[in-house]
């Protein structure tokens, strides 16, 4: 079997395997260069995971290297399993991670809940793809809850690079420029108008943060807040020994069962913001449905769920991460998606582009000189990452509210979520609503309206136009 048999109008061909549609490269899709060559750079993102890892955890740079790396072949999962998804971190979460396993002294006892909290998460995801109930877990908590756990997600991601001691105190004017060029380059106006009016521009803006990552190779040294790279060639040399000897339980042994109960709110809260990320999935992937009428492009949640429930879950016990196993990678998938939309001549099938991206991505993290390049600026590139998801955060949440009601009761729930974490949130959220709602509490507001002022109602549909 080829990719090009395939019949017009038809899914890309695959190897029926149960739930899952087994698809390989050269064999059931054709192998997309571009998208391929724009992995080898992107991998400079992954790689930031290492940083967090190095300021939660205390792990040596070799040691995150293996995690990222792990992470990275796990990530072919997808589409090799028929998710048509390009990957990635649950990003809006990791403040929420960070300060759950912050609770726990480092050593040891950080590393157990950090394992309890990742293996919770992937059996919770795997159970809710198996029985199909995902979507009505997230219906059943009140919007004004889910609201404020998004918004603070959104102020942790912020806080947490501005907070002292922070990376901004480490990089300030690198992450200042760079923020400033990320942010225009991603939600600017006048950039958009520029994307639509020349090929050059778009292109640039489809790299997603990746520009603003270059810039701080070159911003970094000259004022003097890192060293210049010092490129090196041959392949990367992740330490696999000690990461399975001293983080996971092999070396260390099964965590006790209070680690899995400490984790239960944490890992529910985590669950929203996840199943957000599921929704947004199929939003992107119903834009390309009307252009590309030549593929079926079949995307089911519960087939997502199962495999990212089983990314967490291995990685919980190989290599266990802070950034977690998410069902995808926004940025790169709208780049994705634009250029699918272009035809058959740009991209002949969509797992061909998602498949050849991340095959990129998993061969620059083993390329020395790609990882030497970037390796200096690896805390800017986390803090460029958060504080765009910190953006877009906010953004979301506040739309969650349905009105001024809901939106006062997400703020002081995201206020406690980045203070006191998430069991204290989700109590003063339930509390609140009891309050305010009475009978209604589960339901809250009826009507999905967002107040904007005293007596003026406003649709969610305008607030997104506008």
């Amino acid at each position: 079997m080829k990719w090009k048999q395939r019949k017009e109008g038809a899914e890309a061909p695959y190897i029926p395997a149960g739930p899952f549609k087994l698809r390989l490269p050269f064999l059931h899709y054709r192998f997309e260069w571009p998208d391929y060559v724009q992995g080898l750079f992107m991998c400079a993102v992954d790689l930031g995971a290492i940083t967090l890892l190095a300021d939660h955890l205390g792990m040596p740079f070799e040691v995150g290297l293996a995690i990222v790396i792990l992470n990275g072949f796990m990530y072919l999962l997808h589409h090799l399993l028929g998710d048509p998804v390009i990957p990635g971190w649950i990003t809006p979460a990791i403040p929420l991670i960070v300060l759950f396993v912050e609770q726990f002294p480092e050593g040891p006892e950080r590393i157990y809940a950090l394992i309890a909290f990742q293996m919770s998460l992937g059996i919770l995801s795997i159970l809710l793809g198996v029985t199909g109930l995902a979507k009505k877990v997230v219906n059943f908590v009140p919007n004004a809850i889910k609201s404020g756990i998004i918004l603070g997600a959104g102020i942790g991601a912020i806080t947490s690079i501005f907070e002292k001691g922070g990376k901004f105190d480490v990089f300030p004017y690198t992450i200042a420029i760079c923020i400033g060029f990320c942010f225009y380059l991603v939600f600017s106006k006048h950039f958009e108008a520029l994307k639509v009016k020349g090929k050059g521009w778009a292109l640039i803006g489809n790299l997603g943060i990746l520009p603003a990552i270059l810039l701080a190779v070159f911003v970094a040294p000259l004022f003097g807040e890192a060293k210049w790279p010092d490129i090196q060639w041959g392949f990367s040399k992740p330490d696999f020994a000690a990461l399975w000897s001293q983080y996971t339980i092999f070396g260390l042994g099964f965590p006790n069962w209070s680690y899995f109960l400490t984790a239960i709110p944490a890992v529910f809260a985590t669950y929203l913001v996840v199943f957000g990320d599921v929704l947004k999935t199929k939003a992107l992937l119903s834009e390309s449905d009307t252009v590309r009428a030549d593929e079926k492009v079949d995307y089911n949640a519960d087939r997502a769920h199962m495999i990212f429930g089983g990314r967490n879950f291995i990685m919980s016990l190989i290599g266990p991460d802070i950034t977690m196993c998410g069902p995808l990678w926004a940025a790169m998938q709208v780049v994705v998606v634009e250029r699918f939309k272009k035809g058959k001549k740009a991209m002949n099938s969509f797992f061909g582009g998602a498949g050849s991206f991340r095959w990129g991505t998993n061969t620059g993290l083993l390329l020395l000189p790609i990882v030497s390049l970037v390796q200096p600026i690896l805390g800017v590139a986390v803090a460029l990452t958060l504080l765009v998801q910190g953006y877009v955060s906010v953004r979301i949440g506040v739309m969650q509210a349905r009105s001024q009601r809901d939106l006062g009761i997400a703020g002081v729930v995201g206020a406690v979520l980045v203070i006191k974490g998430a069991s204290m949130a989700f109590a003063a959220g339930i509390l609140l609503c009891v309050l305010l709602y009475g009978k209604d509490w589960l339901r809250g507001e009826k009507e999905k309206l967002f107040a904007a002022n005293e007596g003026e109602k406003v649709s969610l549909k305008e607030e997104k136009a506008s």
